[in-house]
């Protein structure tokens, strides 16, 4: 078992450990560092690991430098704009732009931009040990993730474009489409794209490993928790990035908080960009990082090779 998922397995027991480890994880100035200090770090880990055989839990050193760019099923370092502590950086700013966009050719750039983004994101950080000897799956994932890149951006844009054609003096349309949709709309279609870049993971299986980190086999119903795991924790993510910002902006303006209107764009910016910080150590700290899977949730040919109960998997991001 890779030391990553080995630092989760004992670190992140708790949905407040892995929110505090998270919070660590998710630094910018992490991407900083270099590839050499990077491969350099996780060198020395491996060396304390097998000289000293200290927990590598213990080692802060680990965390900050090797946990947040190494990825732990190809060993690779991951490129610094697909890291978790660039996750927010990138998408804050496409988030916003992607909320107040009047125009339906605007509105679909921006929205196929940003899944774009979150959908290399979901491909850099997703597991990496399914195999495919009859095509490239990689080459099959880049597909399936430029196919959901285009249908979420058209579903995100259609209420807009159907409303400025149809029903664009309606307030009750407006409302629904402007207040109501945004919210539910991208939190379903970040969900989507997540499915579709990682479905070779449950079509294919992933590896799961006993509890001394021994690979037994590969499973497709591992894998396909682990992708609906990651798919529930991103609809959580940017559907409440949409949601509740909304409510909190109409609470000011009924009680008036900002009597300048003009303050109330940089206030609905702060206000998203409060949520996003809070709500992206929340949304991956909902399921453990190195997943758990019962014996009874496995496949017979799997089992038959061990007596082990409980099996893990690395669930992606």
């Amino acid at each position: 078992m890779d030391a990553n998922l080995r630092f989760w397995r004992a670190e992140g027991q708790s949905f407040f450990q892995r929110f505090l480890l998270w919070a660590d994880a998710l630094d910018p100035l992490l991407l900083f560092k270099s590839s050499n200090e990077i491969k350099r770090t996780r060198l020395l880990i491996q060396i304390n690991e097998k000289t000293q055989n200290e927990p590598v839990q213990n080692n802060q050193v680990f965390w900050t430098a090797v946990k947040s760019s190494v990825h732990p099923d190809t060993d690779k370092i991951i490129p610094v704009m697909f890291r978790p502590p660039a996750f927010m950086p990138i998408t804050l700013p496409l988030v916003i732009v992607s909320s107040v966009q009047r125009h339906t050719r605007h509105s679909f750039f921006w929205q196929f931009v940003f899944h774009t983004y979150t959908t290399a994101f979901t491909l850099m950080n997703g597991n990496g040990t399914p195999k495919a000897e009859e095509y490239s799956l990689q080459q099959k994932q880049m597909l399936l993730g430029l196919g959901a890149i285009f249908y979420s951006a058209f579903v995100g844009a259609f209420p807009l474009a159907f409303m400025n054609r149809f029903a664009s003096k309606s307030l009750l349309m407006q409302f629904v489409v402007r207040k109501l949709l945004p919210a539910p709309l991208l939190g379903l279609t970040s969900a989507f794209t997540v499915a579709m870049v990682r479905s070779p993971e449950f079509d294919n299986g992933i590896e799961v490993m006993d509890r001394n980190g021994k690979v037994i086999g590969v499973s497709k119903k591992a894998g396909e928790k682990a992708v609906m795991e990651t798919a529930v924790s991103r609809a959580v993510l940017f559907g409440t990035t949409f949601f509740l910002p909304e409510v909190l902006m109409h609470c000011v303006q009924r009680a008036r908080l900002v009597k300048n209107p003009r303050a109330l764009g940089p206030v609905r910016m702060f206000v998203i960009m409060s949520v996003l910080a809070g709500m992206l150590p929340v949304s991956f700290s909902m399921f453990p990082q190195c997943g758990e899977i019962k014996r009874a949730d496995l496949e017979p040919e799997i089992l038959s090779s061990t007596e082990e109960t409980e099996f893990f998997y690395n669930r992606g991001i």
